[in-house]
């Protein structure tokens, strides 16, 4: 018997990528750590294009630190098999006391709340280099066609 998969990926725009990922507060980081690739969950908002995390200082964030990295974030409903997912390839920067205080004040101004509570927070910007996602949707029965296979 032959499986038909009645879903459409597409391809975001630009536009379309930061108007989804604006409706979510959690996302993946993805770095390097001692030559593995490791992923981990960081709320985050956004200051324009740049991406903003806040997280316990140390771990990933001395890895992430001037270094490539990245970023997802998706949204999937399991029931009806539909979602997107957006990758942001970017370099992430610690904030520090000597940055410009205006840059200080808009990282700080987006609010990103820690779901960990804990005295030792730092502030990352992501500052993206390259930006894709994809959207899974279904079809309705009159967008596809099975053509003579429907008859075997």
């Amino acid at each position: 018997m032959q499986v038909i998969d009645h879903s459409a990926v597409s391809t975001l725009s630009t536009q379309e990528c930061y108007s989804l990922i604006r409706t979510q507060s959690v996302g993946r980081l993805g770095v390097v750590v001692n030559h593995w690739p490791v992923v981990v969950p960081v709320s985050f908002s956004l200051d324009g294009e740049v991406i903003v995390i806040r997280s316990k200082s140390g771990g990933k964030l001395t890895h992430a630190n001037h270094a490539n990295v990245t970023f997802e974030v998706d949204s999937i409903d399991e029931a009806t098999r539909t979602g997107w997912s957006v990758l942001f390839r970017g370099q992430a920067e610690e904030l520090t006391p000597a940055h410009d205080q205006d840059l200080i004040r808009r990282t700080k101004a987006t609010g990103v709340t820690p779901w960990v509570p804990g005295p030792d927070f730092s502030w990352v910007r992501i500052i993206p280099h390259g930006i894709s996602g994809r959207r899974i949707t279904r079809l309705r029965d009159t967008d596809w066609d099975l053509g003579t296979a429907a008859y075997m």
